[in-house]
Order: C-alpha cells, then structure tokens, then sequence
C-alpha cells in the first residue's frame, strides 16, 4: 500500500513539474530587471531617474569596460543605496583579452577586495585560458575573494567555442555564479541575429542561473527581444534613456 500510495505521489508530482515547466507564464516586461552598463558617474542619476533597476558600473566603454577609480566606485554605490538600486562593478584590469597573468589576477583580487569594502551588491568578471575555456583555476581564487557579493561572468563566454557553452553554464551553476552576460554570438554580430543561440542557453540554464542579454539591446528593440526571449533580466548602455 505504502508503495502504491508513494509511486502515485511521484506519478503526480513529475506531472506537475513538466506543467510547471512547459506553462511557466514569462516575466512581465515591467517587472523586468534593466542593468544600465554605464562609464563612470555621470550617467547614472538620470539612468536610474528613467528605469534603471541595477548598474553594471565601468570606465573605458570603448575598449569593452575596465575598473573604476576608487572615487568613483564610492559615489556611484553611495548613490546606488541611497536610491535603493544595487551597482554591479567591473573587475578587470585592462582592455584586450582575457588571459590574465599573475600580476593581473592579485590586482583584480585587491579590486574585489576594495568593491565589497566601499558596500558593491556585486562584481562582474571573466577569465580564460589561450583556447578559449574557463580558467577555472584562476575563477576559483576569484570567487572565493568574492564570497557575500553577486557575481556576473561577463561576455567574455561569448569567446567560448558554442558547443562547450553548456558545459561553461554547468561549471558557473557548479561554482554560485549568478548570472552570465552574454550577446548569443560574436562581437560585431547584431543580437536580433542571436535569438535563436540565445533561446538555446536561456532553455539549457532554466532556473539554475540568469541568463541576461546584452550588447546591442535599446529601449527601441527590447521589448520585441523580451517576446522572443522572455528573459528575465537585459543589459545595456542604452536600454533606457540617459540623456
């Protein structure tokens, strides 16, 4: 009887985990997380002022964002907290690639450190090997200067080969990344050419990890982006208006 009772349980239980699954209702656009990717302060009161939820904080946009001065760091999170809108800093030492050396990785540890001190919500980072993978060595000895923070792996995973990215997604679930900044392609492609690879991570990820869009995303485009996509959080210097 026992087992009966149990095996019907399980019967229903699975039943209701693919409804759950298949009719999951998508994220209101309104309800939407909108991370503005700013340069600096300057931007930010009026990003917050139009819509922004969470800033991804950086200097030298040109050249793919880097770290903040201090000062910088400092007024733009005090400014976050008094508007009750978390900031996000960039953790990277330098324009170029993504393999980083000894001497890069203790400035990025010293970063980290003095992110969490001046109050961040969280960091954004990525590192990889000269082929292209995660160095995985390296993200742990980040990660763990980064305990009590929130942390997005930046589009650097979009310079990981498309038939490794899953893997890349489970080791990121594996190790409490929070989310993955990706354009679903190659810089210089158009993200309204990235839906499909796009919907392809945000399905391989589900629950476990936030799959957030960007490069390319406007207040023009996003809400045909969100019905394709049905993400829950989108990123980019102009998804609201700064100006």
């Amino acid at each position: 009887m026992l087992c009966r009772l149990l095996n019907s349980f399980q019967t229903r239980y699975c039943k209701y985990k693919r409804y759950e699954l298949l009719y999951k209702p998508v994220i209101q656009l309104d309800k939407m997380i909108k991370e503005v990717c700013v340069e600096n302060y300057t931007d930010i009161p009026n990003a917050i002022k139009n819509g922004g939820n969470r800033i991804e904080l950086c200097d030298n946009l040109a050249e793919g964002g880097t770290t903040v001065s201090l000062g910088v760091m400092e007024a733009a999170i005090n400014l976050g907290k008094e508007k009750n809108i978390p900031v996000m800093c960039i953790i990277r030492p330098r324009k170029g690639n993504f393999h980083y050396n000894d001497v890069e990785l203790k400035m990025m540890l010293r970063d980290i450190e003095i992110a969490k001190e001046a109050g961040a919500a969280g960091i954004v980072i990525g590192a990889l090997t000269e082929d292209c993978w995660l160095d995985e060595e390296m993200l742990e000895v980040l990660l763990a200067e980064a305990e009590g923070l929130l942390v997005t792996f930046h589009m650097a995973f979009d310079q990981i080969p498309y038939d490794l990215q899953p893997k890349a997604i489970d080791w990121l679930c594996a190790h409490h990344v929070d989310r993955i900044l990706t354009h679903g392609g190659k810089g210089g492609t158009k993200i309204g050419d990235n839906v499909d690879n796009l919907k392809r991570l945000l399905d391989y990820a589900g629950e476990r990890i936030i799959i957030m869009p960007g490069g390319g995303v406007t207040s023009a485009n996003v809400e045909e982006l969100h019905q394709q996509l049905g993400f829950k959080e989108i990123h980019g210097t102009k998804i609201v208006d700064i100006i």
